[in-house]
């Protein structure tokens, strides 16, 4: 329940705290008084958006800080999103909201974003404003509405929980499909075709460059093979060749050796350059011939050559990206070898799943079948006492072309306010009277059902007096037997009967105005009913004093 709320330069309310207790708790003050502005700090507790025309004039900012008791409901959804819940059960929500706009958010001191009050705000609290019951014309609401009537959120759940399983398991089929066809659609046969192309080619890494640097050499070879054959006479094969005048240097050397111990290291250098060349001539005659080929062995060398830099284009414009193309379609040949074996069995998962889905949404739809005559009766019985003595509500049941994560129906509420009349959806009644009246009849059968602990209706009571008035008022008093239940009203009939009352009034002091909160007891509560009653006579008190005595509602 909501223990306290303190609201610091909020429009017309400089400083205000109000201490509400369990039950019924009424609000009321002339119009214009500055109630609104109450239900306005809620709903910036509440994650609504600031408008920076909220900020009182003059003041840089305002704060609205709520306190809440027996909250360890909320204890698992606050340590999941990170926020300390205080032993006792006490959450403390504050909006700091500056003349800009910009503002923060804390929960127990912990900053938090507005979409967290916000999801907080739908667990804690059911607002109900002069427009709100319009949310009953939604299709959902009037599902959800059945659903926690027939105390079947649970079975909702597995209906969701089955309805994932199922869509997991057709896009697991899915994408198995797509990654076997590949991004290009290629099947298995292409794929083999592919993977023995690459296979046979036996490509090796930087192949392709040593083949564009042979093929280009051999368009010389003529010319090569001309200067390794002389390059080979100078160094060894005519007269007077290099490495034969290297030999008498050698014997030299030997000889200077046993004269002079230290030559012994210019012998080895001599030796070491007759060794290099002998070994520069191998290997200029053997590059020589490779390059200097024959008919046939160029033709080898050139479709050799053709392949390969075929391969490179077709696989990624290199022989790495080839080679990666290749690994890759191998693991996918693999795949495929094994691909109706685990087709089958992901067939199998979306069979199951699918059963499994429209089992329980099955099991669901009874339910909501054998729910809404239930719900339309309770909900009609409420209403009689609300004014309309010869109306009834119907709930339809109908089933949908393609159920989804809901379940298979839909629901509509059709209703008929007077006899002689046959059922219309709720979306085509013109008075927002009937349809608050409809709500709040709704609201009652379902209080005992209804999760969320705070109720808050702004003037859900208009347009109704006399008899009506008095039924109203044993509704709310009723639901504030289950909730903590805020009403904003103009009705003395429901104010008088409201386990707490508060009067907001309204006043000028030096040019500024003020709205102030007071708790109305005793004759305090009996003026203010006097004059909502419409004046302060004998009358009126007395009036006043009725209502105040029979405070507590009759049983419904």
């Amino acid at each position: 329940m909501l223990r306290r709320l303190r609201i610091h330069n909020l429009a017309v309310v400089e400083e205000l705290t109000w201490e509400l207790g369990q039950g019924f708790n009424a609000l009321t003050g002339e119009t214009g008084a500055g109630k609104s502005i109450l239900v306005d700090a809620f709903l910036l507790l509440l994650g609504e958006r600031a408008d920076r025309g909220l900020v009182r004039t003059g003041a840089e900012g305002c704060v609205v800080e709520g306190e809440l008791g027996g909250a360890q409901r909320f204890r698992g959804w606050l340590e999941e999103k990170g926020i300390e819940a205080d032993r006792d059960g006490t959450l403390i929500i504050k909006r700091q909201v500056g003349a800009t706009g910009t503002g923060r958010q804390f929960l127990n001191g912990s900053a938090v974003t507005l979409a967290v009050l916000k999801e907080l705000g739908d667990r804690l609290v059911d607002l109900h404003g002069p427009h709100d019951h319009q949310t009953l014309l939604s299709p959902v609401a009037q599902r959800e509405a059945l659903d926690g009537y027939g105390g079947l959120k649970k079975l909702v759940g597995e209906v969701r929980q089955a309805w994932r399983e199922k869509r997991e398991a057709e896009e697991a089929l899915d994408q198995f499909r797509v990654k076997l066809a590949g991004a290009d659609g290629a099947t298995r046969e292409s794929i083999d075709h592919q993977v023995k192309e690459l296979e046979d080619a036996k490509l090796v890494l930087g192949e392709d460059e040593q083949l564009e640097r042979d093929y280009a050499a051999a368009g010389h070879g003529r010319r090569i093979l001309e200067l390794a054959g002389e390059v080979s006479s100078l160094l060894e094969g005519g007269e007077e060749n290099v490495l034969e005048k290297l030999g008498k240097v050698q014997k030299g050397l030997v000889e200077w050796e046993r004269l002079d111990g230290a030559a012994g290291e210019l012998r080895e250098k001599n030796e070491s350059a007759v060794a290099t060349l002998r070994e520069l001539v191998r290997e200029g005659e053997r590059r020589a011939e490779e390059v200097g080929l024959d008919g046939e062995r160029l033709a080898a060398l050139e479709a050799r050559l053709n392949c390969v830099l075929g391969l490179r284009r077709k696989y990624g414009g290199s022989l790495e990206a080839a080679l990666e193309k290749f690994a890759e379609l191998k693991k996918r040949q693999g795949e495929l070898a094994n691909a109706e074996g685990t087709e089958r069995e992901l067939a199998a998962a979306v069979k199951k799943a699918g059963e499994r889905y429209r089992s329980v949404a099955g099991k669901l739809g009874k339910e909501r079948d054998k729910a809404a005559p239930l719900f339309a009766r309770e909900v009609t019985e409420q209403l009689r006492g609300l004014g309309f003595q010869q109306s009834r509500l119907e709930v339809v049941v109908q089933r949908m072309e393609s159920p989804g994560a809901e379940g298979g129906e839909t629901v509509e509420m059709m209703f008929a306010p007077n006899p002689g009349e046959p059922p219309r959806p709720l979306r085509a009644i013109a008075s927002s009277g009937e349809m608050a009246r409809v709500m709040l009849g709704m609201k009652t059968v379902l209080a005992e059902r209804d999760e969320v602990p705070i109720l808050i209706f702004d003037e859900v009571d208009a347009n109704v007096g006399g008899e009506t008035a008095k039924a109203v008022a044993q509704r709310l008093a009723g639901l504030g037997k289950t909730h903590q239940v805020l009403c904003l009203t103009h009705l003395p009939a429901v104010a008088g009967v409201a386990d707490a009352h508060f009067c907001v009034t309204k006043t000028v002091e030096k040019g500024r105005t003020f709205a102030r909160l007071q708790k109305v007891e005793g004759e305090s509560r009996e003026k203010e009913l006097s004059r909502m009653l419409g004046g302060e006579g004998k009358a009126a008190r007395a009036m006043a004093r009725e209502l105040m005595e029979r405070k507590k509602p009759t049983k419904v």
